[in-house]
């Protein structure tokens, strides 16, 4: 098949994609096993919030900026494809944990398998679509985010209440060793910088790209944006499992199964259309709305989020769980492209990982870890209430993301005309 085919660029997009469902299928899955995992291991929710959290990110963002370097200058299909086959298999080997630590040294060996994943994958996302598709382009793949949590969540939920939790471990990490071999036999490495008019294909100093990532104002705050964005998104998503069953009763099957459909309609629904919306209707009148839809989008957001904590009726905060998810999704494809279009191809990559690492130290690594620590404080005095109080955090964590969206827009259009 021809690599400039457009039916090929969109097989490239897809099977990029579905790995990055398979990143978030192992991601993720430990959040709906939480319930279980905590009676069995005899675990606390601060244990919890490390385990999904602050452990995973350390090691994840850390290492995702040596991996994104390295890609930037090497075969970034072959990064993804070993980074696909480490994070599959320690997946599988998480279920063989007895206790705390040995589950901990396995969720770091997922870690250091999916920092390989999305910013080399990034990087040759932009290398086969042009600017003016690309933010549609990367929110497609952004959808990976929700589709893995739609898998993760359906299938974990339905095998770990008839089998365990061990066994859906096992299930959901083995088949990504064979999506692997497939990414590897069946994607071109593209040309660096081949949509791009004028691209620099020099190669840079680290010294350089530190400099000039450091003299972009707007990527600066874009980066602390979508770190406290995705601090509220992932004290949400990783929370919610448990939420709903404390809350409201819900066995680990039923909330599976409903996460699945809301995180795919909802988050999938907005990850999407983020990045339609302002590669089709908006950037042309103005480059300041792939900043702009992020920050209006957080209005909504909270205001959902006040009835799923709060509200009664199960119905109806599951309504509202459906608009909170698709109204904060809507940035992160965006905030990817405003980050490509503010650097020279050959440092997409570590952009992308920088961008990341911001993203995944604030919102993964402290989003699970600070509600898992408030809700142990508020037990004694709420029970199984403590967690929907602990969840209030994400609305100044949200509010703090639109200001910063705000700031990015205020610079962006003089980052882009500096070069």
């Amino acid at each position: 098949m021809n690599s400039n085919s457009d039916s090929y660029k969109r097989y490239v997009l897809f099977i990029l994609t579905g790995m990055y469902v398979f990143n978030f299928i192992d991601r993720q899955i430990l959040v709906i096993l939480q319930e279980p995992i905590k009676a069995d291991l005899m675990l606390s929710d601060t244990q919890l919030g490390l385990l999904t959290g602050f452990a995973f990110a350390i090691l994840y963002t850390t290492l995702g900026l040596p991996i994104a370097r390295y890609a930037d200058k090497n075969n970034r299909k072959n990064v993804i494809s070993i980074s696909l086959v480490i994070w599959s298999a320690m997946t599988a080997l998480s279920g063989l944990a007895q206790n705390f630590i040995q589950l901990l040294l396995a969720r770091i060996g997922v870690a250091v398998g999916e920092a390989g994943g999305s910013p080399p994958a990034h990087s040759i996302i932009s290398d086969y679509y042009e600017p003016e598709k690309r933010a549609t382009a990367l929110s497609i793949y952004s959808t990976g985010v929700y589709i893995g949590i739609f898998f993760g969540f359906l299938i974990g939920g339905i095998v770990a209440q008839k089998y365990g939790w061990r066994m859906a471990l096992y299930s959901l990490g083995l088949p990504g060793i064979l999506y692997a071999l497939l990414l590897w036999a069946t994607v071109k490495e593209p040309v660096r910088g081949q949509m791009d008019a004028n691209s620099d294909q020099e190669e840079l100093k680290f010294s350089q790209v530190i400099q000039i990532l450091a003299s972009k104002k707007s990527f600066i705050f874009i980066a602390l944006a979508t770190g406290f964005q995705a601090f509220g998104n992932y004290a949400t998503g990783n929370w919610m499992p448990s939420f709903l069953a404390r809350s409201h009763g819900m066995d680990i099957q039923t909330a599976g199964i409903t996460l699945a459909i809301i995180a795919a309609i909802g988050g999938g629904g907005g990850t999407f259309l983020g990045g339609y919306f302002t590669d089709k209707k908006l950037r042309q009148r103005d480059m300041r709305w792939y900043c702009w839809l992020p920050a209006l989008a957080v209005i909504p957001s909270i205001l959902a989020s006040v009835y799923v904590f709060f509200g009664s009726n199960i119905n109806i905060v599951l309504v509202f769980l459906v608009i909170a998810y698709f109204t904060s999704a809507l940035y992160l494809g965006p905030s990817i492209a405003v980050t490509h279009s503010l650097v020279p191809a050959k440092m997409r990559a570590f952009a992308s990982g920088i961008l990341f690492f911001v993203l995944n130290i604030i919102g993964l690594g402290f989003g699970p870890l600070a509600i898992g620590m408030v809700s142990d404080g508020l037990t004694p005095a709420y029970g199984d209430d403590a967690l929907r109080y602990a969840l209030t955090i994400t609305f100044v964590s949200s509010a703090i993301a639109m200001f910063l969206f705000y700031m990015a827009s205020r610079y962006y259009r003089e980052d882009l005309s500096n070069g």
